[in-house]
């Protein structure tokens, strides 16, 4: 079906991926937004990128029910339970009820926490194209429920975000709104230094779309990225076809297949009446017509329309994904301009250093230099007084730029490291999604087949008893 780009998938193994080692003894503290996993002495020999989860997470959202019903104010609230062994939980079995709100907060927040980690996306508020109705209807609550499970899936199986601590207080908490508002006021992340780097304009820092050194562990990552994406775009717009030609819900497009089936039916059953000999053959033909026209709609709203929905939440994640690689490269592109910047400055200062101790000829500084030299000559800015007051203000300058380069540099390797560690947990997810999603719609698929191959075997010996008289 894909032609030239079947390979679009290569990438996901089919092979189960090795269950995740869990890690039973004492919880690792944390702190600051996108914490390393700390390492114990058990580690040694371990690959530093190999996620370590300290327990497991299974967690459900279910029972959703509309609150307060018959005011402006309702809205729908979601049960939403876990099983867990994480020693950052005080129970084994925590659980609360939640509303939409309550996981966008838990989400936003979640992404200003741990910037170096690939949170999830919520599904988006209005887009549910397949659902027909209010947002109070059960379909609608029902669809809603099983994207806010993926996403609580989603973040279970994160090393670092399932033992947040706010991913606890979500499912514990009896205050939640005191919770939310503690967290607002003090935020568990260091507070932003309002250093050098906060002085220079952000022209300066990303003056340069693209990193100048890239790293190509990096680019192999965002090539993959593409590559995924891409597959995942081009399954949705062949399946969103293949939906709306089998059951768009108009007639009057010409390609509603269920529609077809069932004005066959219809005809059919018109000419049974015609042919009195065959009436009730063609009368069970005219059900059996009906039947495999309701068949294909089942199929459609309980196997392809949930195969559509995962199809764009996954290429949602991927995104989130991707936006985690870009910051990355924002945390080299902010060291490259820091780094430029403060070899400028050291220039700048060489060259009045140059020319107050009357070896600017020999400096080696260049024509620019020179020009420079002759315009501030102009403008009565030559003395050296000038001269040394602007060098004590570059010397200052040029120690603040020293230790926001260093600064740049320590965090720019560690995003780095924390962003290995994210494409393994992110790759561990992927195909884990993938192979359900897949799943899923074989199973509905092969379900479909036999009920239809069924249906059919039925009306076959019908058919055949007709006899026609020449």
């Amino acid at each position: 079906m894909f032609g030239d780009d079947e390979e679009v998938f290569d990438s996901v193994t089919w092979e189960s991926p090795a269950a995740p080692a869990y890690d039973t003894g004492p919880a690792q503290t944390s702190s600051g937004p996108g914490f390393r996993q700390s390492a114990s002495a058990s580690d040694e020999g371990r690959d530093p990128h190999d996620p370590k989860w300290e327990g497991y997470l299974i967690t459900s959202v279910k029972d959703p029910v509309k609150e307060l019903a018959e005011t402006k104010d309702a809205y729908v609230s979601y049960l939403v339970s876990a099983k867990t062994n994480l020693p950052i939980f005080s129970t084994q079995n925590p659980s609360s009820r939640r509303r939409f709100q309550d996981f966008v907060f838990l989400r936003d927040h979640l992404a200003k926490d741990f910037p170096a980690c690939v949170v999830p996306p919520l599904p988006d508020k209005h887009r549910l194209e397949y659902v027909t109705g209010d947002r109070f209807s059960p379909e609608f609550m029902e669809r809603r429920r099983l994207d806010l499970h993926r996403f609580l899936e989603r973040l279970s199986r994160h090393p670092t975000l399932q033992r947040s601590t706010l991913l606890r207080a979500f499912f514990e908490s009896t205050e939640w709104h005191v919770i939310m508002h503690q967290h607002v006021a003090h935020p568990p992340g260091p507070e932003q230094s309002t250093g050098v780097i906060d002085s220079i304009s952000d022209t300066l820092l990303n003056a340069f779309s693209r990193v100048r050194k890239p790293d190509e562990r990096f680019l192999t990552m965002r090539e993959s990225v593409d590559k995924f994406e891409e597959g995942l775009a081009l399954s949705e717009r062949l399946w969103t076809r293949t939906r709306n030609r089998t059951n768009d819900g108009n007639p009057e497009s010409g390609e509603d297949l269920t529609g077809d089936y069932h004005d066959l039916a219809v005809a059919v059953q018109g000419l049974g009446f015609l042919e009195s000999g065959i009436t009730d053959p063609l009368n069970h033909f005219s059900n059996t017509l009906l039947e495999f026209s309701a068949l294909l709609r089942h199929t459609t709203h309980t196997t392809t329309d949930p195969f559509l929905v995962h199809l764009h939440s996954l290429l949602a994640y991927s995104h989130a994904n991707r936006a985690v690689l870009k910051l990355r490269d924002q945390k080299q592109m902010d060291f490259e301009e820091l780094s430029d910047y403060l070899s400028g400055l050291t220039a700048e200062r060489d060259r009045l250093a140059a020319v107050i101790s009357g070896h600017a000829g020999s400096t080696g500084l260049g024509l620019s230099s020179y020009l420079k030299d002759k315009v501030d000559a102009l403008r009565g800015a030559d003395d050296d007084r000038s001269r040394v007051e602007k060098m004590r203000k570059l010397d200052t300058k040029i120690k603040e730029l020293q230790d926001a380069v260093t600064t740049a540099h320590e965090t720019s390797d560690a995003f780095s490291d924390e962003v290995l560690l994210e494409q393994t947990v992110f790759q561990y997810n992927k195909e884990m999604e993938m192979k359900e999603m897949l799943g899923n719609f074989a199973d509905g698929q092969i379900e479909f087949y036999k009920a239809a191959m069924e249906e059919w075997e039925n009306i076959i010996p019908i058919i055949q008893r007709i006899r026609v008289d020449v």
